[in-house]
């Protein structure tokens, strides 16, 4: 054994490379946050739908058969529109011959806008009750309403029975649909009507609070007279027949714009509207009705003052109906037309007028992510299984080619080979490494390189291979210039034309080495991926990466060897042509990726790259979560930087082209497109299961876990593998997935912001003893 040390000089200054690290490292907790967060505002995009929906927080009426012992008789026996002026309860009714023509429900897409040109055609103006995320939808249509010079009202946000709802509950329902209205028409209401509500008869003692509570804050609430009952559908003769007031007495008549299939209420209507016309009739709006009654009131008192008719002097008569709580009856109902609002119509302005046009725009950007990313979801889904049924066919395809009697790669490759071992700071996994390789059944030497080691490795491989009586192991010290530097140093270093790498927290079977390099009887082959195994895989976070190395990683593999795209050979086992590596520049410095960037440029150059799945090598992987994120994030960082740099290989004619035509689409696909997505399932499923149907959601989260569970079981059965840790995979998809997608928005961050990272030490226990000790 032979150790080869460094000229002493004096402490070298770092790096480019290592001061750009230092500041990606100080950037990564904020990377880190604004991935939770993008997850956290996509979940709350869905959430904002399903509320607009009504998936969430439902419309639903809860209870009905209350008593009314608590209303005022005069209030049950009294006219539509309910009012709260000087805290006194005062109904109004419609006077005779005229009709308050209300909608429900609405503003809908489909029917609003033709129930509008109706309106418009007729000279009618007409009051709609609307409901609030309704509004929010579809702004431009309530736009276009009020501007008609029609009157709105709250119709509550959700569409749910304010009548066993919590105080704020029942203002949150109010306030954002007032501030729905202010980003649609920039106005506020007055009006207000209670879903599932009908005659004033029909108020209980559940419902009356409710009325009185939003009477003080200034609302007034409006009922009805006659119920077409449109939405039932009972035909456009009976639709007429029953919103006709009878014997000429007037009405707060209800029709629908929305809830439903709304056409035979458009076909009614214009009949509707002839017919009541041509009987003396005359259309209103619910402040029409308000001002119509503060009028005839005025009059009255003024006429038992001894004044002139429409005096000023005594205000008592009208009982706090004179306008619409607090319009006084300045302005009337005509006032779309010429610029004036609705009486029960105010102007919103300052931070009411803002927080409305945000909630508008809010719901706009719902509308448009939400239906997206179910679109993408449902390619990502198709895509997922696609790739699960190509894993499947092609990884037993290139089991049963690899496997039968007269395959052969050539003739046996005997020739020595040396097998380069970069290292830094691996005291407790060396002298493993060494007893594996002590036992190769193939001639090889053995190089360790190094890499500025602060803990003595070098030192503890020189005393391993004096005890091992190992003579063909030879120590290379450097300082420390990252892992690429050490397997290039390395190579330079190798006595045979065929080199192997391998980890220095890995162990190798005996006959891995044997087996590795026999592909290379083909002299197209430049390059041999191994099959490598998870040692300590008895905790849950090792379980999880062996279920992703053999499901993950060697079925790819397998899939990637047959469509002659491998994109990656594992740093823990790898066996390359040296003529090959130093013909491509040797390992590159230029991604955090070394392994990835190799492999891509040994297919650019014209090599095949092929999966030896019998060359097994059993390697530590991280045993906690942190570790665990930070050898996912320098690996998905440096796939993303490895794809970025061979980016031209897209168009390339031969071998070149084919990777970037065929593996590269393949590894954006399924390393950086599918695992961002991938977290959204879950998210989705889950928000299924709570608002929409949670049996039917179950039922296809398990489908999916099932295909899933057929893939792995297929993948560990060609491993030989035990199947006892599928039992950890419900549970690894459950959480091992949102880690990975968390790594991928911090990796892609990096990458936007130009990060850079330094060779990344993982602690290391050394607990991945000889082959033989693992099960």
């Amino acid at each position: 054994m032979t150790t080869t040390r460094p000229s002493r000089g004096r402490r070298r200054a770092p790096s480019r490379i290592e001061r750009a690290a230092g500041k990606a490292a100080a950037l990564q907790k904020p990377r880190v946050i604004l991935a939770g967060l993008l997850l956290l505002a996509l979940t709350s995009v869905m959430l904002l739908d399903g509320y607009l929906r009504a998936e969430v927080g439902g419309d639903q009426r809860v209870r009905t058969g209350a008593g009314t012992s608590e209303v005022p008789d005069d209030i049950l026996d009294g006219g539509p529109i309910l009012t709260f002026r000087g805290g006194r309860a005062t109904t109004v009714s419609v006077p005779d011959k005229t009709i308050a023509l209300t909608f429900d429900d609405g503003p809908n897409p489909t029917w609003t806008p033709e129930i509008l040109e109706i309106l418009e055609k007729y000279d009618v103006p007409a009051t709609f009750f609307l409901v609030g995320s309704m509004v929010s939808r579809y702004p431009d249509i309530v736009k276009d309403m009020v501007a008609q010079g029609n009157e709105v009202g709250i119709h509550t946000f959700t569409h749910i029975d304010l009548s066993y709802q919590s105080d704020a509950r029942v203002d949150r329902e109010m306030e954002q649909t007032q501030l729905a209205l202010a980003g649609a028409a920039g106005i506020t209401t007055t009006l207000f009507r209670a879903p599932y509500s009908s005659k004033t008869d029909a108020i209980d003692n559940y419902s009356w609070p409710v009325y009185q509570r939003l009477g003080e804050d200034g609302y007034t609430s409006v009922f009805v007279d006659t119920d077409s009952d449109d939405w039932k559908r009972p035909g456009v003769s009976n639709i007429i027949k029953w919103a006709t007031p009878e014997d000429g007495k007037g009405a707060s008549v209800l029709f629908h714009d929305a809830g439903g299939e709304r056409s035979q209420t458009i076909a009614a209507l214009p009949t509707y509207i002839e017919k009541m016309k041509a009987a003396g009739y005359t259309f209103t709006t619910v402040s029409g009705v308000m001002q119509a009654q503060a009028a005839a009131a005025r009059e009255t008192s003024g006429q038992q003052a001894g004044t002139l008719p429409g005096g000023e002097t005594g205000g008592a008569g009208a009982d706090g109906a004179d306008g619409a709580d607090g319009a006084d009856g300045a302005e009337g109902v005509d006032g779309g037309a010429d610029g004036r609002l609705q009486a029960a119509h105010r102007e919103a302005t300052g931070l009411t007028l803002y927080e409305g046009k945000a909630l508008v725009a809010a719901v706009t950007v719902a509308e448009w992510t939400v239906p997206t990313l179910s679109v993408g979801l449902a390619v990502v889904g198709v895509a997922v299984m696609g790739r699960f049924g190509m894993m499947l066919i092609l990884a037993r395809r290139h089991h049963r080619k690899r496997n039968r009697g007269r395959f052969s790669w050539g003739p046996d490759v005997t020739r020595p080979v040396s097998v380069i071992v970069p290292a830094y700071n691996e005291k407790e996994c060396i002298a493993n490494t060494l007893a594996s390789l002590a036992r190769s059944t193939h001639p090889i030497e053995i190089i360790i390189v190094d890499d500025g080691s602060t803990d003595g490795t070098s030192e503890i491989s020189r005393e391993a291979a004096e005890a091992l009586g190992m003579t063909n192991v030879r120590v290379i010290r450097q300082e420390n210039a990252g892992k690429p530097a050490a397997l290039n140093n390395g190579v330079r270093n190798a006595s045979w034309d065929i080199v192997v790498m391998m980890d220095g927290d890995t162990v190798f079977e005996p006959d891995t080495v044997r087996r590795l390099v026999q592909p290379f009887a083909d002299p197209k082959v430049g390059a041999v991926a191994g099959n490598a195994k998870v040692g300590n895989r008895d905790t849950l976070i090792g379980a999880w990466q062996h279920i992703e190395y053999v499901m993950g990683f060697n079925l790819d593999r397998r899939m990637y060897d047959l469509l002659r795209c491998m994109p990656t050979i594992p740093g823990a086992i790898g066996a390359f042509r040296r003529d090959a590596v130093l013909e491509v520049g040797g390992m590159s410095e230029d991604t955090l990726a070394e392994d990835t960037d190799i492999t891509i440029a040994m297919h650019r150059a014209g090599w095949n790259v092929v999966y030896q799945e019998h060359a097994r090598a059993w390697t530590e992987a991280p045993g906690s979560l942190r570790q665990l994120w930070s050898q996912r994030y320098r690996w998905s960082y440096g796939t993303m930087q490895a794809l970025w740099k061979h980016r031209k290989s897209l168009t390339d004619k031969g071998p070149s082209g084919r990777f970037g035509r065929v593996g590269m689409p393949l590894v954006v696909l399924f390393q950086i497109v599918t695992p961002v997505f991938a977290p959204l399932i879950d998210v989705f499923t889950a928000y299924s299961m709570i608002f929409i149907d949670f049996k039917a959601a179950l039922l296809a989260w398990l489908a999916v876990l099932c295909v899933q569970l057929v893939c792995a079981a297929y993948a560990f059965r060609l491993d030989g593998e035990k199947y006892r840790y599928l039992l950890m995979m419900p549970l690894q998809q459950l959480a091992y997935r949102q880690m990975m997608y968390l790594v991928l928005i911090h990796s892609c961050v990096t990458a936007l912001t130009g990060g850079r990272l330094r060779w990344q030490k993982l602690k290391r226990t050394g607990e991945v003893g000889t082959p033989a000790g693992v099960s």
